[in-house]
């Protein structure tokens, strides 16, 4: 299980980590994917055992069906929101989670409004700029954006992250700062350097990186490394 961080203003934040459940290989221990083709017992037992590890109860988390679109959900009750690849919430008791394999997580408060936000951004995410409609949805709901910190979690690094070189230019076409070149010296995608440039063009100054590269960290699921794979999740929350 990860450290929990502290967001300021009773906001926290957490990414999990593979290990401490119930899963078996290849999904072994700690998967919070119902999609990933794992036992869908082995999950929810999962999601309980990282819920209590946390401080929370599980029952109170809300969960994207998570399909690497631009669309944003507000949540208003706990369970699955819908299909969305970006959740926001004014409801003090609602725990946002965002489940990823490579995929970057974006979690993002507004602590004087008592907004939230969780988005899942990967590769076509970044591409429509998801993080972007995250941040709109917020103010849509109240927050001001000056007043937003936002935290990126974990996910494949541009030196890592090959793509073929089309690939690279779809997803920079509106945010060239997505295009790279990785350690092989061919064609790639910076999902974080994206990301932030897409929140610092929306407004967002205070912007947190968690840095670790999932395919080099064992500690995370990558798909990329070990497909099929589990899920780790990062949530952000109201204490």
């Amino acid at each position: 299980m990860g450290d929990v961080i502290d967001l300021g203003h009773g906001f926290r934040a957490a990414v999990t980590e593979r290990h401490g459940g119930v899963s078996v290989p290849p999904y072994d221990s700690l998967n919070l994917g119902l999609g990933s083709g794992d036992d869908r017992e082995a999950v929810l037992a999962n999601r309980e055992i990282a819920a209590r590890d946390l401080g929370f109860d599980a029952d109170r988390v809300v969960w994207m069906d998570q399909v690497h679109g631009p669309d944003v959900l507000v949540a208003a009750a706990p369970g699955v929101v819908g299909v969305c690849d970006a959740v926001v919430t004014t409801r003090p008791d609602l725990v946002l989670a965002s489940l990823s394999a490579d995929c970057l997580p974006v979690l993002a408060v507004e602590a004087h409004a008592g907004v939230w936000g969780a988005a899942h951004s990967g590769r076509l995410g970044t591409a429509h700029g998801v993080a972007a409609n995250l941040v709109s949805a917020m103010v849509g709901q109240g927050a001001r954006v000056d007043r937003i910190t936002a935290f990126l979690g974990p996910g494949i690094c541009g030196g890592c992250y090959e793509v073929p070189p089309q690939m690279r230019r779809e997803t920079a076409r509106d945010t060239p700062e997505a295009a790279c070149t990785t350690r092989a010296g061919t064609a790639g995608v910076d999902m974080r350097a994206a990301v932030t440039a897409q929140l610092g063009r929306a407004g967002v100054d205070d912007i947190r990186v968690d840095g670790r590269c999932t395919l080099e960290s064992p500690e995370l699921f990558s798909h990329r490394r070990d497909a099929p794979t589990g899920r780790f999740a990062s949530f952000v929350w109201r204490t």
